[in-house]
């Protein structure tokens, strides 16, 4: 009866388990991307607008604020019901 036991033991150590992690990774996810470009679109309109329209770079700051705020709440909202699966060996040294 141990030696039954000790083959099962001895076979799980080389089988691999389903691992998840809370959610993808940040640069693996289109809200990055949106984001930056959205970054990169209000500080191009800041530069190129003239000295007499209503959108400087106060404007610009503050746009660029708000657009972190919502990128922001959209990673937290994807953090709270996602999982991001992978597979992991028991007894790996991986870290």
């Amino acid at each position: 009866m141990s030696s039954h036991t000790n083959d099962t033991t001895a076979n799980r150590t080389n089988v691999a388990r389903r691992i998840s992690t809370e959610t993808k990774s940040s640069y693996k996810t289109t809200e990055l991307i949106a984001y930056v470009v959205a970054v990169i679109g209000v500080l191009i309109a800041s530069a190129m607008a003239d000295a007499e329209s209503d959108f400087g770079s106060q404007e610009a700051w503050f746009y660029i604020s708000l657009l972190t705020i919502g990128y922001m709440i959209s990673r937290g909202l994807a953090k709270s019901g996602s999982r991001d699966y992978y597979d992991d060996e028991v007894g790996s040294d991986r870290r």
